[in-house]
């Protein structure tokens, strides 16, 4: 039995996944396709020209997968809503049959004592929205704002708590900025309109959701950032980089104005994209939460090429996953230590909303999944947070990624996330050990509360 951590009262334990990861059936009930639907299809975009038409096949399995979480004995459960499902064109009325089967969902989750945690865009925008330049046009953030009233008329009175974006940061610097994500755009620091309508559009969101006294977050991948060495260059690099991957997406919803982007060349209207009250709307609507989604430290170096003021550099003499991204548990306690000291009472309660990690593992000949290397990553960091919290942070749940091998983006099915493992032939589960470990943990965890 793993040892219980000494943890907030009402902590809560999830698992996330997203909506284009797991779903598939994508042709039914009137949802209309998404960016990555057409990326997928693009040749060479997605390895081995994998693409999530039928991924997990959760829209069928739902009541499958619930079971396995109610398994686990979660509190919570951190998916998120498909836009095209519910807006097929990204405009107007929804889609009785895709509400519905958030409905189902919803009510399957209550009925397991488990807390829906939505998020309302987690990188699938619908194509005809992206035909009209997406997130590079202002007015896709006032239809996102239409397309978040539609779901919380319809689910807000059982859904007490909001994400609206995953990972802007990542979405920008993927999809637009470097082409490696849908829609594939490689258009450099000419993407960075994207990251103010993101946020333009989670201001607008953010409101549409109070006014039905709803709960606001926002899911952000962030990351502490360490100078190759003491250097000046270095250092300064490494400030660029923060600014960038870390300040850009949390400074104007926390603070409501944007960090010193001049390194980039960039000034505080992002090239023409803030108009007069954008950053008032943007901080206008308190965060109930911050999502926060850790996976590793960056170590960054001074610049290489003209391009960009920063150069990334490996992180050496330490355990990998099968992405190949260094594992540093410590670095989550960093982060979290490194916001409550950056924005102090600004700072909302944390909630860790993704933190796992790849292995490659598969079924040995009497069927069972052995995943020691994620044990050991998942309670390396657990054991940061706790320490976290330990030195003051207020860190309120924790959701590990992910409930499912899924469809892992330009992966494709080649990366394993889950607790749970998926043949992506035949559509069977199989709980890994870490599904039991994670169970048994959440159970100790509970029997320490209640004594």
């Amino acid at each position: 039995m793993p040892q219980p951590l000494d943890l907030p009262q009402g902590f809560r334990w999830g698992v996330s996944t997203a909506a284009y990861q797991i779903e598939g059936a994508v042709d039914e009930d009137g949802r209309g396709p998404s960016i990555w639907d057409t990326f997928a299809a693009r040749p060479g975009a997605v390895r081995d020209g994998h693409t999530g038409a039928v991924a997990c096949d959760h829209y069928h399995r739902y009541p499958e997968d619930v079971a396995l979480m109610q398994g686990l004995g979660l509190d919570g459960y951190r998916f998120s809503i498909a836009w095209p499902r519910i807006q097929p064109t990204g405009a107007g009325p929804a889609n009785p049959a895709g509400l519905a089967f958030y409905d189902r969902l919803v009510d399957a989750l209550l009925t397991a004592g488990i807390t829906p945690l939505p998020t309302l865009f987690h990188w699938d925008l619908p194509q005809a929205l992206e035909d009209a330049d997406g997130w590079l046009n202002r007015d896709t953030a006032y239809r996102f704002a239409e397309y978040t009233a539609l779901v919380a008329d319809r689910l807000g009175d059982r859904v007490p708590a909001w994400i609206t974006l995953n990972e802007p940061f990542v979405h920008m610097v993927y999809g637009y900025a470097m082409g490696i994500h849908a829609p594939g755009r490689a258009l450099m620091l000419d993407a960075l309109p994207a990251a103010h309508h993101q946020l333009l559009g989670h201001g607008l969101a953010a409101a549409v959701l109070r006014e039905r006294g709803l709960d606001v977050m926002i899911a952000n991948n962030l990351t502490p950032v360490r100078p190759a060495s003491s250097s000046e260059a270095d250092q300064a690099a490494a400030t660029a980089y923060d600014a960038l991957h870390n300040r850009l997406f949390t400074d104007p919803i926390l603070l409501g104005h944007y960090p010193d982007l001049s390194a980039f060349g960039v000034g505080p209207d992002l090239g023409g994209s803030v108009r007069d009250g954008d950053l008032k709307l943007i901080a206008a609507t308190p965060l109930d939460g911050l999502g926060v989604n850790y996976y590793n430290p960056t170590r960054i170096a001074a610049p290489t090429d003209p391009g960009l003021p920063f150069t990334e550099a490996p992180i050496e003499g330490v355990p990998r996953t099968a992405f190949d991204w260094p594992v540093v548990p410590d670095g989550l306690r960093e982060l979290l230590t490194g916001l409550r000291d950056r924005y102090g009472a600004a700072l909302p309660p944390v909630t860790i909303t993704e933190n796992g990690c790849s292995v490659a593992d598969e079924p040995a000949a009497d069927g069972t999944v052995s995943d020691p290397d994620r044990i050991a990553y998942l309670a390396g960091h657990l054991d940061a947070l706790a320490a976290a919290v330990a030195e003051g942070v207020d860190v309120r749940g924790y959701f590990t990624w992910s409930l499912l091998d899924n469809f892992e983006w330009a992966e494709g099915y080649h990366q394993r996330f889950g607790l749970v493992h998926v043949d992506f032939e035949t559509q069977r589960r199989t709980p890994k050990a870490s599904y039991a470990w994670y169970r048994d943990l959440i159970t100790a965890h509970r029997a320490l509360q209640e004594r």
